[in-house]
């Protein structure tokens, strides 16, 4: 017989099987664009974010001021 107590057909198909799974994932994996947009909002400081947030029209110029100048009062005590 050719299973070798069980394992030797049987464990070797599994790896082979493991092998090109992996190999494919990684293939498809680089073929994917890397969304750079999201990226970069998540890297963005809270002072980048309000900044956004104002030229989109989503908070008046008041609430702008204010918020700006917490945060540089924050940003000046961390220092």
């Amino acid at each position: 017989m050719m299973f070798h107590d069980g394992w030797g057909f049987f464990g070797m198909h599994a790896l082979w099987w493991l092998f090109w799974i992996v190999l494919l994932v990684g293939f498809f994996s680089l073929l994917t664009p890397i969304p750079r947009g999201e990226a970069r909002q998540l890297r963005q400081t809270p002072l980048e974010i309000l900044q956004r947030r104002y030229a989109a029209g989503e908070i008046s110029t008041q609430e702008y001021d204010e918020r700006k100048a917490k945060l540089e009062l924050d940003s000046a005590a961390q220092k």
